[in-house]
């Protein structure tokens, strides 16, 4: 029997003898926006721009909406799922994560929780809102653009934590299928800024020059949600929180895919063996929020047995939030790097680069946020080269995004 039958059956087992009654509720938005894209050609379009919206002009446009359902079936279970439709070169209806979480009612300090299906690994400290959106900027940081785009565990997660007077401490560990391929973007494009997310079954647009290189057809596109080995990935971590002080968190990533194996069908998609370390911090002084994330890991293929090679990647952000009530401005400050190995390889793919996120987020009412938006993306990359483009650009990205919630 598998991690997720064996602990549904568990659940099953618990919910023996509780009463049933179902609490449901539904919550949504759509977003528009005014946009002054940035001129290099958009990573969402084949190119190695890193924002959502290239290409140079201004328009206007519904980028996407989001639907969340809850139903709190008993005190202990609950049920959610969320669909999300956005537009990029496809436009898509999906659905981002679906799961149930027991967690029994605790009068102890002990608290306990399951959670079976599929979900996000609990790595962003910024998108807390519905469809892994933040409630701070309309761009997510490079680490989060990245979990949003490519990560989805179909599994298992378990959690624990200890409640004490003044603090918190938890831990986390999840068993996970079906997220093989993860890690190719960051080796064939390199880091991003964006609020795109893949739901499951989506297909994710490659660079063009990669699909050149590898002789395939442009656009080439990849579903970065398979299953190519029957091997379990892992994810565990732990957290500590003391209240009016702040709190830290930290997380180990593995997919354990064999970087050997890839799916069959007209289009191989390989498996990346990708792990990372995650470590965040988020604190409060007065009315600000200060909110800092790490990470730094490596990905690899070995798609014959005379060819293999890794990428090195490395991210970092710190975010600083003041709140005002209907006022919330947000400044953001992101690094980045990839380091294609081994270093012998010709025309080796390297990256750096930042970036600077200002946000000013109006709400005035319940229903109704307002958030202007100007992201400025420095970056290097060799591979740039291979389209006749100096390998250092600025992108420059400016949104007016109109959001109606329900």
């Amino acid at each position: 029997m598998s991690a997720a039958r064996l602990l549904a059956a568990g659940i099953a087992m618990a919910l023996a003898g509780e009463a049933w009654a179902v609490d449901f509720s539904a919550h949504g938005y759509l977003d528009c926006r005014f946009l002054a894209r940035a001129d290099e050609r958009s990573f969402a379009d084949g190119g190695l721009g890193k924002t959502r919206f290239g290409g140079g002009g201004t328009d206007a446009t519904c980028v996407q909406a989001g639907l969340s359902a809850t139903a709190v079936l008993t005190p202990s279970l609950l049920a959610q799922a969320e669909l999300q439709y956005q537009t990029t070169d496809t436009n898509s209806v999906s659905l981002l994560e679906a799961y149930l979480r027991y967690r029994p009612v605790s009068v102890t300090p002990l608290r306990w929780s399951l959670k079976v299906g599929t979900f996000f690994p609990p790595v962003s400290l910024e998108n807390d809102a519905i469809g892994w959106t933040s409630p701070w900027t309309l761009t997510s940081s490079a680490i989060n653009a990245w979990i949003g785009e490519e990560f989805r565990g179909i599994g298992a997660e378990g959690r624990v934590e200890w409640r004490g007077e003044r603090s918190t401490t938890g831990a986390v560990a999840a068993l996970v299928r079906s997220n093989d391929p993860a890690g190719e973007l960051l080796a064939a494009r390199g880091w991003s800024l964006s609020d795109l997310v893949s739901g499951l079954g989506s297909r994710v647009r490659e660079p063009d020059v990669y699909a050149v290189d590898e002789n395939e057809a442009v656009p080439l596109r990849f579903n970065p949600f398979l299953e190519n080995d029957g091997r379990l990935g892992w994810y565990a971590g732990a957290n500590w929180e003391m209240r009016g002080i702040g709190s830290v968190s930290i997380l180990r990533y593995d997919n354990e895919a064999d970087p050997a194996s890839f799916s069959r069908g007209r289009s191989p998609v390989f498996s990346w063996e990708t792990d990372f370390w995650s470590v965040g911090a988020r604190t409060r002084v007065g009315d600000v929020a200060l909110i800092g994330q790490a990470m730094t890991g490596s990905t690899a293929i070995a798609p014959s047995p005379f060819f293999s090679t890794a990428t090195d990647f490395r991210a970092a952000y710190l975010l600083a939030g003041w709140d005002r009530g209907a006022w919330r401005p947000a400044l953001r400050f992101d690094v980045f790097s990839t380091d294609q190995l081994p270093r012998e390889i010709a025309n080796r793919v390297r990256e750096h680069g930042n970036a600077i996120t200002l946000a000013l987020n109006w709400r005035p009412r319940d229903w109704l946020r307002l958030t202007g938006e100007a992201l400025r993306v420095r970056s290097w990359r060799t591979q740039r080269l291979e389209e006749g483009l100096a390998a250092l650009q600025t992108d420059t990205q400016l949104q007016l995004g109109v959001r109606v919630i329900f």
